[in-house]
């Protein structure tokens, strides 16, 4: 008899609330930015409308294709491929900023969003294939080359993706089994790697060092010699590197415990960089006060609540490889986001996942989530 399928309504009530809740966020945060600079205060919020129209039936078709489907070499290998094109393609498309793929006024496509998923899908398929070996250098050299490959395809011109990479792929190896020494090597060559990525961007160092040493009084007993101080006069951010942070804590501040008020904020009014994007959660801290930050802070919260629970009920390797990993993605992105506006880690930009705009992030997110409510239905 066939396996009768529930759908976790507790999980899906929870992505529609937070994805519409992002839409009205989103106009809330730019309908007086897009008035003056598109002429029309709906021109951001319509935009969104557009891509969770496309996003929505996305996650819907993921969430009714049995996701065992997608244990084949076939979809975990294409999907790293068709990847690393894209991030060679973008790398000449956007030789500025090496983000995006533009198609004129339909906007583009960020290939980095969709290294995540890609990536989740490889370790999926490819550590439940050599669950029984994960710690034999014949299942550790493969994907240390691809999460490498493709970290270092993404690093330049994203540091905070990579991080989400890396520490989706971390905790997929840590919950597989992976011994505790390489575990200590893998740590060492992320830190290395992580600084090495900083050092080689100066609005990265400026960034960092503001953040933790704005004085310069460590730097300048550390480098007598000045070149992190050269390094740092190279970014064009140097002297206002703090101001997106501050104005961050700023909104959240003034919204108090209640907040101001639905399009009430004044920091998005030119004061708050992106405020419809990467800083999205300082206009929820600022209109919706302590108690709407922490109902979305909850809302992730309820995701990671469930993506565990199928984790641990699905009785198969590769479903529970992929539920822990798209999970990880989507949970690590919002808490970095999250930690970023309140200023608890140096700023960084990098979305709220279904809060802030952006086609490709919701694509991403959307699908991703329609994968992991598809391994929730067959965990019971």
């Amino acid at each position: 008899m066939a396996q009768r399928l529930r759908t976790d309504w507790i999980l899906f009530g929870t992505v529609v609330l937070l994805v519409l809740f992002g839409a009205l966020m989103i106009y809330s945060a730019s309908s007086v930015v897009a008035d003056m600079r598109m002429g029309s205060s709906y021109y951001f919020a319509l935009r969104q409308l557009i891509w969770i129209a496309i996003a929505i039936p996305l996650m819907m078709f993921m969430k009714r294709l049995n996701y065992r489907k997608l244990q084949t070499p076939a979809v975990a290998f294409t999907a790293m491929g068709l990847v690393m094109i894209l991030l060679a393609v973008v790398y000449f498309a956007d030789p500025k900023q090496h983000r995006w793929i533009r198609f004129g006024p339909f906007g583009g496509l960020q290939p980095s969003e969709f290294a995540k998923p890609a990536l989740v899908l490889f370790l999926a398929y490819f550590i439940a294939l050599r669950s029984r070996a994960i710690n034999s250098r014949f299942t550790l050299l493969p994907a240390f080359l691809a999460l490498g490959f493709v970290t270092m395809a993404v690093v330049i011109a994203d540091l905070g993706t990579a991080i989400v990479l890396v520490g989706t792929a971390a905790v997929v190896f840590f919950v597989a089994g992976l011994e505790s020494r390489y575990i200590v090597i893998a740590l060492i060559v992320g830190v290395v790697g992580c600084f090495a990525a900083i050092a080689a961007k100066p609005y990265r160092l400026v960034r960092v060092i503001s953040y933790v040493d704005p004085q310069l009084r460590i730097v300048d007993k550390i480098d007598t010699h000045g070149w992190i101080r050269g390094q740092m006069k190279k970014s064009i951010t140097a002297r206002d590197t703090n101001y997106q942070s501050e104005q961050a804590k700023i909104a959240v501040g003034s919204g108090g415990p209640a907040g101001v008020g639905l399009m009430q904020g004044r920091q998005k009014l030119f004061y708050l960089p992106e405020a419809h994007t990467d800083t999205i959660y300082a206009v929820v801290g600022e209109e919706f006060g302590l108690f709407g930050a922490t109902a979305v802070l909850l809302g992730f919260v309820v995701i990671l609540w469930r993506g565990i629970r199928a984790t641990v009920l699905i009785p198969d390797e590769f479903g529970r490889y992929l539920a822990l990993g798209v999970t990880t993605m989507l949970v690590v992105q919002a808490f970095f986001n999250m930690s970023v506006v309140l200023g608890m880690v140096p700023t960084k930009g990098i979305p709220l996942p279904m809060i802030s705009f952006g086609g490709s992030s919701l694509l991403v997110t959307l699908a991703s989530l329609g994968i992991l409510l598809n391994v929730a239905e067959h965990a019971g």
